[in-house]
């Protein structure tokens, strides 16, 4: 329509002087306003079909793209030495609310994760997941019960443990330069903002003298979001100060049963509608605001809902009346709870046991590899008389 219109302008105004000379005076009025009228009419089709435009973005959106990472915008390497991350290896649910999506391999392969992310030779991959399989098994009778594979998750979310300490040594070391064992909450500011790409002087000059930091709006909550997180775990005395024990926790709160109880009432808060403190079942499911657009975003929406469901009622809430509370929802997240690591492990069990015997055998992991892995590999049950 716009184009039409712009055509038919261009042709008016390129014409109307030239016709208005052989026509008398009411003729030429007339060809003066058809000429005006086509310049409104342009005007006012550019407009609505701006305000089109901006009324499809506001409330068109791809589903759950609150569960997806910024691409365009990646994280320095300095932000991911001392932010706290949003991901958390062997805890059920991500930082905002979302179900981990990786948790099966994650307390499945433990460290041994990147391997199998990084070589996707099928062979190789079968040939470790056979070895894991043997340690699995641990009384060595080619077949691993519910007891078994609880032993294993819980020492894969020991090695996750482990090695969130050993990350949380550099960044601490990157935080407190000068090496006193304690980080003060306007230290850390200052190295926050300097990753952010200020000037780490001069903002550590405006934090001695009290002067207002100029900063945008988006880095404002995210430094209001991290003071509230780091006083929390400033444990008891409270002195301001965090030490390298503290730190983890600040950046893990998987590690402190203080932390974990706020990262709890942060994901509540979130999802909590009528502000009770407790979730049911359509505020645990309830997607964001605005509406898909296309069927393959509403059959992501229709995933993501029927996951929640099944988790919500099969799993969080322990006494199936419907509520979830902050205690439940505690007990679920915690990754070194043995109640919760044996309901895994009868559950991942359950996933591939063709044979229904409550056991896990070397075949079916095999044909279930990309559930535990995932990778998935071709042809494991020739392979597996290939390696025996």
């Amino acid at each position: 329509m716009v184009c039409c219109v712009t055509d038919l302008c261009r042709w008016s105004s390129k014409s109307a002087f030239e016709q208005a000379r052989t026509l008398n005076l009411e003729e030429a009025m007339a060809m003066y306003c058809r000429t005006a009228w086509c310049r409104h009419l342009l005007a006012v089709s550019m407009a609505l079909f701006c305000l089109l435009h901006n009324t499809m973005d506001v409330h068109a959106r791809p589903a759950n793209m609150s569960a997806l990472k910024d691409k365009n915008n990646p994280t320095s390497k300095e932000e991911n030495e001392i932010l706290p991350p949003d991901h958390l290896n062997g805890v059920k649910l991500e930082m905002d609310g979302h179900i981990n999506k990786g948790f099966h391999q994650e307390v499945f392969l433990g460290k041994e994760m990147e391997e199998f992310e990084e070589d996707s030779e099928p062979r190789r991959n079968r040939k470790k997941l056979i070895d894991i399989f043997s340690k699995v098994d641990f009384n060595k009778d080619k077949s691993v019960s519910a007891k078994e594979m609880q032993r294993w998750i819980m020492e894969k979310t020991e090695e996750h443990f482990q090695e969130a300490v050993r990350e949380n040594k550099m960044s601490f070391h990157a935080v407190d330069p000068d090496g006193d064992g304690h980080v003060t909450w306007d230290e850390y500011r200052v190295k926050f903002l300097a990753s952010k790409g200020f000037n780490e002087k001069e903002m550590a000059d405006k934090i001695k003298n009290s002067e207002e930091l100029k900063v945008d709006e988006e880095t404002q909550e995210v430094l209001e979001s991290l003071k509230d997180r780091w006083f929390q775990a400033d444990n008891p005395p409270a002195d301001q100060l965090l030490n390298e024990e503290e730190f983890l926790s600040f950046l893990h709160p998987e590690h402190s049963k203080g932390m974990l109880k706020y990262m709890v009432k942060e994901i509540v808060r979130d999802l909590d509608q009528d502000g009770d403190k407790k979730l049911t079942l359509s505020e645990f499911i309830s997607l964001p605001m605005g509406t898909v657009e296309n069927q393959q975003a509403q059959d992501i929406d229709d995933d993501w809902v029927r996951e929640r469901k099944k988790e919500f009622q099969e799993v969080i809430d322990r006494n199936h009346d419907g509520i979830v509370t902050m205690e439940e929802l505690e007990e679920y997240m915690d990754p070194m709870n043995e109640f919760n690591a044996l309901n895994e492990a009868k559950q991942m069990i359950a996933v591939a046991d063709e044979n229904q015997n409550h056991n896990l055998e070397l075949e079916e992991i095999l044909k279930y590899s990309e559930y535990f892995t995932g990778s998935k590999l071709m042809d494991y049950a020739r392979n597996v008389h290939e390696e025996f």
